[in-house]
């Protein structure tokens, strides 16, 4: 494959619903989820930002973990609760995985510096309602939800690199 080819994965033909700024996709099992992570990891560059939002469970740090498999990551990929936040420099990419599920007060984002952590880098911010007014703004807001055994993923753009995936993912099915 060469540079900028995007392959079609398995999971894409089960889109449900595609507007200008919002995808819907029905993850019928985990694998599903790895495999939008990996879609994803063909689409984003640095600075993007992903906010994930979904109960616990829903498939936030497997989707995750899907986007730094296809970058050729073969660590260990857990949710960053107690530390808050999980380095990962893969390639050129810088990539950061916060999970923000305990964090108190908001305020502990500046303590840790995480204004930095945006700068150029590729960040996957779960539970991104914890700090709010201290995260700057996403490039797209992905909600997982339970559907029977598998998951229904939307995802919303929010900016202009945000448009550009989205239609980067759909582009192989507008022929299906």
């Amino acid at each position: 494959m060469t540079h900028g080819q995007i392959p079609t994965a398995p999971i894409l033909k089960s889109v449900i619903l595609k507007t200008m700024s919002t995808l819907r996709i029905l993850l019928k099992n985990e694998q599903a989820t790895l495999d939008f992570g990996a879609r994803l990891a063909e689409t984003i560059g640095p600075p993007c930002i992903v906010f994930l939002h979904g109960e616990l469970g829903a498939g936030k740090t497997t989707l995750v973990r899907g986007f730094l498999r296809a970058l050729g990551y073969t660590g260990q990929v857990k949710s960053p609760t107690y530390t808050l936040v999980e380095p990962y420099k893969i390639a050129d990419k810088q990539i950061y995985h916060f999970d923000l599920y305990r964090l108190e007060n908001p305020e502990e984002l500046e303590l840790i510096g995480a204004r930095d952590y945006f700068q150029n880098a590729i960040c996957f911010v779960e539970w991104p309602e914890k700090g709010k007014n201290y995260l700057p703004s996403p490039d797209i807001v992905c909600y997982l939800d339970f559907k029977n055994s598998g998951r229904v993923l939307k995802c919303e753009s929010k900016s202009k690199t945000g448009e550009y995936i989205t239609n980067v993912i759909l582009k192989p099915c507008s022929s299906d």
